[in-house]
């Protein structure tokens, strides 16, 4: 056997259509893990007929039978389902960890699937692995990330040197003409020569993309940061100390960047501080990287506290109370409390009247912290005020504001909404052939004008008088509340679709 350890499913696949086109071969999907294995479910490797390996799935336990069994598979036409470890009736190949892994073997995998999503990936696209022989399991996955460099001398070659042994696409954007010459001789090709602060190279920055500046210049750090804040980078540095960052937020202040978008300017950067040497600083710098890109795929809520207010009379509702009314086989509480289960965040933060046992103890069952707003019957600011206020003690940067009788929206809506708001947005709010509407998200910086609304006054009173907003279209059907009995059976209907 002959492996090789491409990890991005992007290049796994790459492997696998190459291989394809001379014959068949196998696609080993991790299912599902227990306890500390080295790959998430969703890993990938390739087995072809001549026993290549392309990919990995252990830390080298099992792999090598996991490619006899693959080039089994191959043989006898057939897809199988293994596991090693804890229950495993291979007792021969215990996983030191003591955990499991479970794998799933295809020997002829869906080739125009495959590439859909190999495609979309190299795109720069998200792409879900969506294959009949994995039953109800879609591993969703990301594009790998990008890092785009703007600076002069050893520091920013060494971040390049050590980001392209790790399998990031680099891009070079340096200020000297032997930074140039040097980037070409040590074999990188996206240079791009910076040549004057008022025109600078267009960014093709996108959600997976980290820019940080790593070098001193103050005629250049205004134009490059102000550049790559007009995109969705997910990081974005700029070397310096302590006092080199705040000169920066001043003169990027009278340049017009806001408080909310210069939030996201990381510095000193670096998971360790004060590192003196290039290679230090490039391995320092790179953990932040990396440690963000993990942060903004597995837990893009960890500093957002979400608020569900859940407060609502019923006074139109002719059946009793709306939420508690059933919705299939789930209340319509019960839905809109499933939204975003187990997402890590700052505060999962409910918002019930004075008299409201059930749906306070249904919120709490769902894992909600639940709060009582006494003053409930003054209006839905009244609960937004009790719910904001909540968020600020958690220390939240951010508040995604959901409506309880609003049971048919999405989490991918939810992300999108995020996604938005980590652009250095102060606001994003949903909208409806026009119409602004919940859910929605604040920045931290407006939590006391929330909390000084009043009567039925909701969130979209303030984000009118805002700056830096972005709204999100939201399809009719998922805007649908429930006001009345007719809402509810319209509810249904789109329910059974």
């Amino acid at each position: 056997m002959q492996q090789i350890y491409p990890e991005h499913p992007e290049d796994v696949l790459s492997q696998w259509l190459d291989w394809h086109a001379a014959g068949p071969v196998a696609l080993v999907v991790v299912t599902a893990i227990e306890g500390g294995a080295v790959r998430a479910p969703g890993a990938l490797m390739a087995v072809n007929g001549e026993g290549l390996i392309a990919g990995y799935i252990s830390g080298g336990c099992i792999d090598s039978d996991v490619a006899l069994q693959a080039q089994n598979c191959l043989r006898e036409g057939k897809a199988k389902q293994l596991r090693y470890g804890a229950g495993s009736p291979f007792t021969d190949l215990p996983l030191p960890c003591g955990g499991a892994i479970e794998v799933t073997i295809l020997p002829e995998a869906d080739h125009a699937h495959l590439k859909l999503v190999r495609d979309a990936l190299a795109a720069r696209q998200p792409a879900q692995l969506d294959l009949k022989a994995l039953s109800d399991f879609t591993p969703q996955y990301v594009p790998k990330p990008r890092l785009r460099i703007a600076g002069r001398g050893a520091d920013c070659l060494a971040l390049a040197r050590v980001a392209t042994a790790t399998g990031l696409d680099v891009k070079l954007q340096l200020r000297d003409g032997e930074d140039v010459t040097a980037a070409h001789a040590q074999g990188f090709a996206d240079i791009t020569a910076l040549e004057t602060p008022s025109d600078i190279p267009a960014a093709r920055d996108d959600a997976w993309t980290a820019f940080i500046l790593m070098f001193h210049d103050t005629h250049w750090e205004g134009p490059l940061l102000k550049q790559a804040l007009e995109g969705p980078a997910f990081y974005i540095g700029a070397v310096g100390s302590r006092k080199t960052h705040a000169r920066r937020w001043e003169a990027l202040k009278a340049d017009g960047v806001s408080e909310v978008e210069f939030e996201r300017v990381r510095g000193p950067v670096g998971l360790i501080p004060s590192m003196r040497d290039a290679s230090m600083l490039a391995v320092s710098v790179l953990a932040e990287i990396v440690a963000a890109y993990h942060d903004v795929r597995r837990k893009p809520f960890a500093d957002t506290a979400l608020v569900l207010l859940a407060a609502g009379q019923s006074r139109r509702f002719e059946a009793g109370d709306k939420l508690m009314a059933r919705l299939g086989e789930t209340s319509v509480l019960e839905y809109a409390a499933a939204r975003l289960h187990g997402e890590p965040s700052a505060a999962r933060i409910a918002v019930t009247g004075p008299d409201d046992k059930e749906r306070s103890d249904t919120l709490a069952k769902a894992g909600w912290e639940v709060i009582t707003n006494p003053d409930a019957v003054q209006g839905q600011a009244t609960s937004l005020a009790a719910g904001i206020r909540a968020a600020k003690e958690a220390g939240a940067r951010g508040a995604l504001i959901l409506l309880a009788d609003m049971p048919h929206i999405d989490d991918a809506h939810l992300r999108a909404l995020q996604d938005r708001f980590r652009q250095g947005r102060t606001a994003v709010m949903s909208k409806v052939d026009g119409i602004l509407c919940p859910p929605a998200i604040f920045h931290a910086t407006t939590f006391d004008e929330l909390t000084r609304l009043s009567g039925d006054s909701g969130a979209k009173a303030l984000f009118g008088k805002l700056t830096n907003t972005a709204t999100l279209d939201l399809a009719p059907e998922s805007a649908l509340d429930i006001d009345t009995t007719a809402d509810l059976d319209r509810a249904k209907g789109l329910a059974h679709a």
